[in-house]
């Protein structure tokens, strides 16, 4: 008897465009070889971002991790200052912070995005107030304009952690082109990847020396291979933040695919969408009239932690991955010991126990999907 084997559908895969090696092997195949940071690729990347982008100045980075450490240090953010932040959120936003001996002021998000409540942000403001670093969650455009208005009131700097926004948008302008400064993640679970690597984007013209500085490891290395000076020494702190040659080759392949990559995913996101949305008992997600998304992720909201975990149970019994995501920071160890929750927390935890994430990679099947919303429209029949 054929024994029949259950193909499991993943949370996610790495997106793969099938060309990247012969980035690499050109890359290794050049003469004299060059893998260090700050090279042709490096330099392709960035130029890519600048140009289907809009962005003016982009250094690429190790990480988003790297790049919002970056943002801290250009907004002169240090010891007993505060920088306003979502509680719902991955740990680097926050870390960026707490590195400099600041303190993360976390603010209640909007239930229907989990982006920050633009409205209750300025009455976290205070004359320690450096910064406010907004994330976008899911691809999905925080309200840019209420920000910007609040930014210019009080003159303290936007951050926007776009980790997961590439080629998403406020009206007609791309996320990262916004604020002063801006943070992308190509970590493996991002719509674009090289494994681990970030870009900063510097819309602050007056940031943007100084950023050079830093992201050379405090050195004014650059101004020296420009010519503009004799030697190069350390004039500023700084790191080891640029990306190396092998992951940005890898990266400009999929860069220069970035477009066809986002629209396979809408094709996946909208088929979920339109799937669950009429289903009593789940939610979809909303997308406000401003914004255009890009497909990170889709997900779903039960009406308790109990339902979620029931889903779960389901769901993996039918070989299908799913994942809750964030448990909000400011009940997290490291946040009651570094930061600070600003005003009630009405939404951040509550929504946090309701969301479940489904699988949405670029290489899924429309079939894969179709079969995921057939397993959860069995559940919800006896569930709901």
């Amino acid at each position: 008897m054929k024994m029949i084997i259950k193909a499991m559908i993943p949370f996610n895969i790495p997106t793969r465009i099938g060309v990247e090696e012969d980035a690499v092997a050109q890359l290794l195949n050049n003469e004299p070889l060059r893998l260090c940071g700050g090279g042709n690729y490096n330099q392709k990347c960035q130029n890519f971002l600048k140009r289907e982008l809009g962005f003016q100045n982009v250094l690429m980075t190790t990480s988003c991790t790297h790049a919002l450490e970056m943002a801290m240090i250009l907004c002169n953010v240090g010891f007993g200052d505060e920088v306003i932040v979502p509680s719902y959120t991955f740990p680097s936003t926050a870390n960026a912070v707490v590195l400099r001996g600041a303190t993360p002021v976390f603010v209640d998000i909007e239930p229907e995005t989990f982006n920050i409540n633009c409205d209750l942000i300025e009455k976290a403001i205070n004359e320690r107030t450096k910064a406010i670093m907004v994330v976008h969650y899911g691809g999905v455009s925080c309200d840019f304009l209420k920000l910007k208005a609040i930014s210019d009131r009080h003159n303290i700097f936007i951050v926007e952690d776009a980790a997961q926004a590439i080629g998403a948008k406020y009206k007609d302008q791309y996320l990262g082109g916004l604020g002063d400064l801006a943070a992308f993640s190509f970590h493996d679970t991002k719509n674009i990847t090289c494994g681990e690597g970030g870009a900063l984007v510097v819309n602050n013209k007056k940031l943007v020396d100084r950023a050079e500085i830093i992201h050379e490891k405090g050195t004014n290395r650059k101004q020296f291979f420009a010519g503009k000076i004799e030697k190069y020494s350390w004039v500023d702190m700084g790191s080891s933040y640029l990306l190396s040659e092998l992951n940005a080759a890898f990266l400009y392949i999929q860069l220069e695919n970035l477009h066809s990559v986002n629209e396979k995913r809408l094709k996946i996101w909208n088929t979920y969408y339109s799937r669950l949305k009429d289903i009593k008992g789940i939610k979809v997600p909303f997308i406000p009239t401003y914004a255009t998304h890009n497909a990170h992720l889709f997900y779903i909201k039960l009406d308790s932690i109990k339902l979620r975990s029931s889903l779960m149970s389901f769901l993996e019994e039918k070989e299908i991955q799913s994942y809750f995501h964030y448990v909000p920071l400011h009940t997290s160890p490291a946040g009651l010991k570094y930061g600070k929750f600003h005003g009630e927390d009405n939404y951040t935890t509550q929504e946090s126990d309701k969301i479940l994430r489904l699988p949405l990679y670029t290489a899924q099947s429309i079939e894969d999907c179709h079969k995921i919303c057939d397993e959860i429209i069995k559940w919800s029949q006896h569930a709901l």
